[in-house]
């Protein structure tokens, strides 16, 4: 089913199957026109086309005139740098591919909500009002027009000419006395081509606070939580799914880091071992990026726990008290038999849901779901290992692990 196209106003009609924190925004509205996506974010190919090849193409074109593309006295010529490659080529894609994941599979967990009856009816107009805020802030054009502003004046003016543009000479900068000349490609790469990814990826950022305060608002919510529910985390446990839909997101900045790192190791004469604390931090940070909003759950759960532990505490004390006078102090008719009896399969499961209540997490995602986005993003790093370690020995290394 299509999403409907909210318009000013009108926030309070939807409902949770129309929830998406990437459909929408003046961009969504600008690619509608050119064709480039239609209501439900389609049209992904197209996109992952035409932007990254607007981005990438101009670079190759600009530098192959300017007989850089390979050589031209530039000691990285436009083919040989990696981090432009992978940042337009691969990571740029993964960044759109994210929109229609996220999309798709988020609505679905938002409807999960009502699905298992987690929100009193009471509190059915603060989680509207909660879904109504989302569209408000995701179709914003004063963010997007800010974010646009703090590409160029942060992203680019001061980080990309500061911290990230090599000390040496490039297809796009030549290093002097007063700072880094650009190239004529170089103009594109730093005030086109560059800005795009970056206001992809900030708009993401943008994105995850609209997600994480969503559900801090549904976390303030006196939640319908089931101690005993099988997942142990009272109902919750389906949430761990959202970190699955950003696995594109994750590996996009993992790409990224990938390209960087690599330019560092090919032409600045670094090693990769130098940089595990770099890559460290970063797995750290987007852990704890697309983690972090789940843990709002906690005091929610814990509370569950409690509530859990002492009611079904009491039922088990009450019922364990009536099995002993029953079958222990001769409480037990005569003519009933102990063998085949239904008290005795009662009280195992009773014990279980007790073991339930006790074994809950405090938050609705597992170690597996955090390893997954630790794996999602070192999984385009993992090839510049071949450049400390023969691929032979990384196989048999890889091998091993797997045993």
């Amino acid at each position: 089913m299509r999403s409907r196209i909210s318009k000013p106003g009108d926030e309070a009609l939807q409902n949770p199957q129309d929830f998406s924190v990437a459909l929408g925004g003046p961009l969504f509205q600008l690619l509608r026109r050119a064709h480039l996506t239609d209501d439900a974010l389609a049209l992904v190919k197209r996109r992952v086309l035409v932007i990254s090849l607007f981005a990438w193409l101009p670079l190759l074109t600009l530098s192959a005139l300017q007989g850089q593309m390979l050589g031209g006295g530039a000691a990285v010529p436009f083919l040989m740098d990696i981090s432009v490659h992978v940042r337009f080529l691969i990571a740029i894609p993964l960044l759109i591919v994210a929109e229609l994941v996220v999309h798709q599979r988020l609505r679905l967990l938002v409807n999960q909500f009502l699905e298992e009856d987690l929100i009193p009816e009471s509190d059915r107009t603060r989680f509207d009002a909660a879904i109504a805020s989302v569209f408000r802030l995701r179709n914003s054009v004063l963010a997007e027009v800010l974010l646009i502003a703090f590409v160029y004046v942060v992203g680019v003016l001061i980080i990309w000419r500061h911290y990230v543009v090599l000390d040496t000479t490039t297809w796009y900068a030549t290093p002097s006395a007063g700072g880094s000349t650009l190239s004529l490609a170089g103009m594109w790469y730093g005030f086109v081509s560059l800005p795009i990814l970056q206001f992809l990826l900030v708009r993401w950022f943008y994105r995850l606070f609209i997600w994480a305060r969503f559900l801090w608002h549904v976390s303030r919510i006196e939640l319908r939580l089931v101690p005993t529910h099988p997942d142990r985390v009272g109902g919750l446990g389906f949430l761990s799914k959202s970190l699955a839909a950003l696995m594109p997101l994750a590996a996009a900045f993992g790409a990224m880091l990938a390209g960087l790192l690599a330019d560092r190791i090919f032409h600045a004469g670094a090693k990769l071992p130098e940089f595990k604390m770099q890559i460290a931090v970063a797995v750290i940070v987007l852990v704890l990026l697309f983690v972090g909003p789940l843990l709002i759950f906690a005091p929610r759960i814990a509370q569950a726990k409690r509530r859990g532990f002492l009611e079904y505490g009491a039922l088990a004390q009450r019922y364990v008290r009536e099995f002993d006078v029953k079958w222990l102090r001769a409480g037990a008719p005569a003519d009933e038999p102990l063998v085949g009896s239904g008290d005795i399969q009662s009280l195992a499961d009773l014990a279980n849901s007790f073991e339930v209540v006790q074994t809950m997490r405090i938050a609705p995602v597992a170690m597996q779901d955090i390893l997954l986005v630790a794996i999602a993003v070192l999984v385009p790093i993992a090839p510049l290992l071949l450049t400390v370690m023969p691929l032979n020995e990384l196989l048999k290394l890889a091998v091993g692990l797997l045993r």
